[in-house]
């Protein structure tokens, strides 16, 4: 079995779970033997392409002229049996799915968010859950909130590309939701539910141990949707130092308010962006991981990889959390209000290391590479035989 993971890849300088599945995923399907060709790209190059790309970048989410050139080469050398496209923006575009049906590759999509139909992929708007766009053929409210990256201009090329692509997405062979909540997204899209299969995304198992922690940690990109905020908020009703010490890592827009409260509060420390190695010490050095998301969570990959680390979770109840923690077997699931939140940190401070076992074993039981990883190659298998449709 000879597969082509395709993937633009996010800016090192914003954590991003898409790029750890996606690393975590070939290094697994390599172990159990399916060979594994990458084609990615990564928004770091934007800076240092040459002038004449630079020039076309504009319209490279719709039309990605040396993506499908490279990938045609590549398709030509290697003949794989499928294709598995994560996300397509901005230097692939969704042509590449056009350029492997081509050349007679199936393609399978992990699907990881909403932009098949929102321009920011998050449903997720001035602080409020928002579909303003679904349904529509073309999203014009997004250009008018300019949902893109704050642009209007960079808006407008987004919602055309959707629109463009709308053939194009509905001619992949299988979608991979991460979630039972993308594939409701995808449903409502219009694609057929013998085309979707729900599979969660695995964590490699770091092993057992016996470390205890203090405290909490929050692992994620520092934007509103995320609940920064109103963890801050939630955090403040308590005196300083009474839940122990909230260690914040990541980046993102939300930096600098991190930073004021860290330095006005011994009890909160601001690590910023860790390498993974970092985060997994974070986590064992705390009692619980918090995830306070304000908006429709596909999954929560944090979740598991606290999981994995005896680490109970106090997540929001918004879109999949609750199930990741077993609506509350494994941590703690409250509301995404400010009251609600203090209180379950309150709890949690008491409850921790009483739920650690409950933590791992969710992990083993739920959330493994072996699981995860047969089914996978269960459908490339699959595909690869139906063909292209």
């Amino acid at each position: 079995m000879k597969v082509v993971i395709a993937h633009n890849r996010y800016v090192s300088t914003q954590p991003s779970g898409e790029n750890t599945v996606v690393d975590t995923e070939s290094r697994l399907l390599t172990e159990a033997g399916v060979e594994v060709v990458d084609f990615q790209r990564s928004s770091d190059e934007i800076p240092t392409l040459p002038r004449g790309e630079k020039l076309l970048l504009p319209i490279s989410p719709m039309y990605a002229r040396r993506a499908q050139r490279e990938l045609t080469a590549l398709l030509r050398a290697h003949r794989p049996d499928v294709l598995h496209l994560h996300n397509p923006y901005p230097l692939l575009s969704p042509w590449v799915i056009r350029t492997a049906h081509a050349h007679g590759v199936p393609v399978v999509q992990t699907v990881h968010n909403f932009r098949h139909v929102c321009v920011s992929g998050v449903y997720f708007r001035d602080g409020h859950e928002c579909r303003d766009c679904l349904g529509r053929r073309f999203a014009l409210p997004a250009i008018r909130h300019s949902c893109y990256r704050g642009s209007r201009a960079q808006s407008v090329i987004m919602a055309t590309t959707l629109a463009a692509h709308r053939g194009t997405w509905r001619s992949v062979e299988r979608f991979l939701p991460i979630s039972p909540v993308i594939a409701e997204h995808l449903q409502a899209y219009g694609i057929p539910a013998d085309r979707i299969t729900v599979k969660p995304n695995a964590v490699p198992d770091p092993g057992r141990h016996d470390q205890t922690g203090e405290g909490f940690v929050y692992v994620g990109r520092l934007v509103p949707e995320k609940g920064v905020t109103l963890l801050l908020d939630a955090w403040r009703r308590y005196p300083d130092g009474a839940l122990g010490t909230l260690r914040i890592i990541g980046d993102g827009p939300l930096r600098d308010l991190v930073a004021t409260v860290a330095a006005e509060r011994t009890d909160v420390t601001f690590l910023g962006q860790l390498p993974s190695e970092g985060v997994r010490a974070a986590m064992r050095k705390s009692a619980a991981v918090v995830m306070p998301s304000t908006w429709n969570e596909p999954y929560g990959l944090v979740a598991v990889e606290a999981l994995a680390n005896a680490r109970p979770v106090v997540v929001t109840r918004c879109g999949f959390l609750p199930y990741l923690v077993g609506d509350g077997k494994a941590g703690w699931v409250t509301e995404p209000t400010v009251e609600a939140l203090a209180d379950a940190l309150g709890r949690a401070y008491k409850e921790a290391p009483t739920l650690t076992a409950a933590a791992r074993e969710r992990y083993e039981t739920a959330f493994t590479p072996r699981v995860v990883i047969d089914q996978l190659i269960g459908i490339y298998r699959e595909v690869s035989a139906a063909g292209v449709s």
